[in-house]
């Protein structure tokens, strides 16, 4: 059955040369042949984009490939960027991961921490410039996409169990 087909095909490519061939030897001599007008490399367009492509190519410029594996219940810190006249400086940011949303440049999380008594969270874009670095201090053990019910628990109740499979 195999030798069958293998001699069906040299046969198809026998009868494509011959009838190349064939165009060739009848084209009017020093007129341009249909076969030989196809076989021009084709050239790149280069300078003109459309404005998807063009699009995507500077998102893909943007992108981060340093992020760590990031999952909710995580407690990270986030170096952010901070711009005080002409000095800048990279100040921590620690808390727990809440939500992540998004995908892609536009990826954020949602970090949540306790500062003076007073819960506060803050949405990073994970791309994002302002951001110098991100660092996973502990994995946690969820078992929801979303952690908002953290907001309402007050003390030792929001702690999140740790993770060591990760």
């Amino acid at each position: 059955m195999a030798a069958e087909s293998n001699e069906i095909n040299d046969m198809t490519s026998e009868t494509e040369a011959t009838t190349v061939e064939t165009s060739l030897e009848t084209a009017a001599p020093g007129a341009p042949s249909p076969a030989v007008a196809t076989l021009e490399p084709v050239k790149a367009t280069t300078g003109k984009l459309s404005a998807q492509d063009l699009i995507r190519a500077f998102e893909a410029d943007q992108l981060k490939s340093d992020l760590p594996e990031i999952y909710v219940g995580d407690t990270v810190r986030v170096g952010v960027r901070i711009s005080e006249g002409n000095k800048e400086r990279i100040q921590p940011y620690e808390g727990v991961v809440i939500a992540k949303r998004h995908g892609g440049l536009h990826e954020t999380i949602t970090v949540r921490r306790i500062f003076q008594g007073v819960g506060v969270e803050r949405v990073f874009m994970l791309h994002s410039p302002q951001v110098a670095s991100i660092k996973v201090e502990r994995r946690g053990k969820v078992r929801r996409a979303k952690l908002f019910y953290l907001r309402d628990r007050v003390g030792k109740a929001t702690r999140v169990k740790q993770r060591f499979d990760r």
